[in-house]
């Protein structure tokens, strides 16, 4: 294989880490050490199985898994092989997996076996995929196997490490990262290898990481906040602590102190709850010398108490999305100069407001950010249309710059202030959600004539997820039995927050539902006093 000073391509992370560093611990799951040299084993390994199974240049493979050492493995497997990934959150239903599956072409799906009931229905109707392989848990009951189905540790056990890795190119398409969309339908953000290395370069180099830290993720693999945990890790050498979520913030705060924990990446819900458990256990968080927020706005009233429980962490205030992973950051000695910001560009990339005619805005006024920089996506998949409202003309000839239809001001100084959203994605739990998914999951329930649903501003959750329904009249339709409806049909973090049964639903003179109407009118008020 052919040496360069740089990767080419994010398996070069993994290739490196192993050669330089092959005894060093890489990844702790569920308390086991595994080093570079064994994930680099394992992951040659199977990338040889998915070349047998037909994998070639560009095919597709989904990774239907939790966060784990074998979702790393699957990742690092399929780059190696010349294929893109798609890490999808074990959480997703089976209608979402079936459409991602679809839209993406996948030839391939890696999952848990303990998933399997979500997976085989997803898979009734899919045609295109032709291998499954499936992690074996030990807790996991015996079920017959249907013919496409192999078992992760048993084709890995039997398979020589694959002797020559396909070697890509910058410009080769890496992921497909799947996000909420406008339509309800998740969309793929498609990010190909110059751009992922780049932005892992940049997060390093601004983050100051360093070969000895131990980060913590309990961050979902499938969310790039938590997967670029992943490459900032196996870029620098060091050590990536897995947690399954931060359901328990007990086993993570045990864990900080256990696995003496360097760097922690987390999101406002997080860091309130983790302030609040601290202060009643008497405890803090010593070793910690990086904290970092992105996904919602951290307040500023929140920056003395995180002092408090990380005395000696430096805090990242961080602004991005999806379609280029990171657009600034606030740096920690700004945080007193500038605290409601989120900063100023990534080193090597330039951002700027334009009115919605395109036009530069003055200092101190309302525009619509846009970015330029080598770490943007190639576009949507298969979305021509959608890829051209967030990809516009550059200034300099050949050149495309994001448009991220969100507004902002920018100071005399230069630092950014985030002002709103322009579409009507939900971030809640450090997540995004698509509105439309959420009311297509209320419109299929029985007794159900319409429904709208929007965020609401919340002091935990950056926004909570509020649903007006408006009964058919059929039927008796309670809010504890729509809540609990959506938990069997959404992820966790889509179920709303509060379910308003209203008569009507208030219109604009086109007939469309008037969301600016019903975040005015009092019955937010009493979604926000029930759930005080």
């Amino acid at each position: 294989m052919d040496k360069f000073l740089y990767p080419i391509s994010l398996s070069d992370f993994l290739v490196r880490a192993s050669e330089k560093w092959p005894t060093q611990v890489a990844c702790i799951d569920e308390g086991t050490p595994y080093s570079y040299a064994y994930i680099a084993d394992q992951s040659r390994r199977l990338a040889n199985v998915l070349q047998r199974r037909g994998l070639v240049r560009g095919d597709r493979v989904v990774i239907f898994m939790d966060n784990s050492v074998k979702t790393i493995t699957a990742l690092f497997a399929t780059v190696l092989a010349g294929g893109v990934f798609a890490i999808i959150n074990h959480q997703t239903k089976a209608n979402k997996l079936k459409f991602i599956l679809d839209d993406s072409d996948a030839k391939i799906l890696i999952t848990n076996s303990q998933l399997r009931a979500t997976y085989r229905a997803a898979l009734d109707s899919s045609a295109n995929v032709k291998t499954v392989i499936a992690s074996r848990e030990t807790n996991d009951a015996e079920t017959e196997s249907e013919s496409y189905e192999e078992y992760f540790e048993d084709v890995i056990d039997v398979t020589e490490p694959l002797s020559f890795p396909y070697r890509n190119i910058p410009t080769d398409l890496a992921a497909l990262i799947y996000t909420s969309g406008s339509t309800g339908d998740p969309k793929g953000v498609m990010m190909n290898h110059q751009a992922m290395i780049f932005m892992t370069h940049c997060l390093d180099y601004y983050l100051g990481l360093k070969n000895n830290d131990r980060i913590i993720n309990f961050l979902p693999l499938a969310f790039d906040y938590g997967l670029y945990q992943i490459f900032m890790t196996f870029s620098l050498g060091a050590a990536l602590v897995l947690e399954k979520s931060f359901s328990y913030p007990e086993k993570i705060i045990e864990t900080i102190h256990k696995e003496q924990i360097t760097v922690f990446p987390g999101v406002p819900t997080v860091y309130k709850t983790l302030i609040a458990l601290a202060q009643r256990k008497k405890t803090v968080f010593k070793n910690i010398r990086i904290i970092t927020n992105t996904a919602a706005s951290l307040s500023a009233d929140l920056i003395p108490d995180l002092q408090k429980i990380f005395p000696n962490a430096q805090i990242f205030k961080m602004y991005g999305l999806t379609e280029c992973k990171r657009v600034s950051y606030l740096s920690p000695d700004n945080l007193l100069k500038a605290p409601h910001s989120v900063g100023k560009a990534i080193p090597g990339t330039e951002v700027f407001l334009l009115s919605q005619a395109g036009l530069p805005v003055a200092t101190g006024n309302l525009g619509v950010l846009h970015v330029r920089g080598p770490h943007l996506m190639m576009g949507y998949w298969k979305r021509p249309y959608e890829t051209d409202q967030m990809l516009k003309e550059g200034h300099f000839p050949g050149e495309k710059i994001l448009c991220t239809q969100d507004w902002f001001t920018i100071d005399s100084d230069g630092f950014l202030y985030f002002k709103g959203r322009s579409d009507d994605i939900i971030k809640t739990r450090g997540e995004k959600v698509s509105p439309i998914e959420v009311e297509n999951c209320l419109d299929g329930i029985t007794g159900v004539k319409d429904s709208a649903v929007l965020g609401a501003p919340d002091e935990l959750w950056g926004q909570a997820i509020i649903a007006y329904v408006v009964p058919d009249g059929t039927r008796e339709l309670t809010e504890q039995e729509i809540i609990k409806i959506c938990r069997t049909r959404l992820e966790n973090h889509m179920v709303p927050k509060k379910v308003i049964v209203v008569d009507t639903l208030p219109t604009t003179p086109s007939g469309k539902v008037s969301k600016s109407k019903l975040l005015k009118n009092q019955h937010v008020e009493v979604a926000y006093a029930g759930n005080n």
